[in-house]
């Protein structure tokens, strides 16, 4: 494909979970996982819309108003460690919903999920 007939789009800005308590989705993205907030605003009627991510990362997680889609998905999003046993433990500690034990399979890189307040899964993997 030449540079003249490339698509526009040039990163993914951000994914939405469906997030019924938004103070409650806080207290564990920021307060638990350590994510920055990096928009909260108000749109619609009685709708909220709070993006979060880790220092650093360009692409956000935005905990969205429950629509068409409620809370307990299974996202997909994958978070990145350094070190997935570590991490595991870390969050298990703090009383978070995470699976019994990292899975480490053949050449596949260590990684566990884990649930947030509202039950949605995410997954947490770690990269060199």
């Amino acid at each position: 494909m030449s540079q003249e007939t490339q698509a526009g789009i040039t990163k993914i800005g951000n994914v939405a979970i469906p997030t019924a308590d938004h103070e409650r989705a806080l207290g564990f993205y920021v307060g638990t996982l350590g994510f920055e907030v990096r928009m909260d605003a108000s749109f619609g009627q009685d709708q909220r819309w709070v993006e979060v991510a880790p220092a650093g990362s360009t692409t956000t997680i935005a905990l969205a108003p429950p629509g068409e889609i409620q809370p307990g998905v299974d996202t997909g999003i994958r978070l990145i460690t350094s070190d997935a046993a570590a991490e595991h433990a870390s969050l298990q500690a703090a009383g978070v919903e995470v699976d019994p034990e990292v899975m480490n399979w053949p050449g596949v890189p260590p990684m566990f999920g884990l649930r947030d307040p509202d039950g949605n899964r995410l997954y947490v993997v770690e990269t060199a």
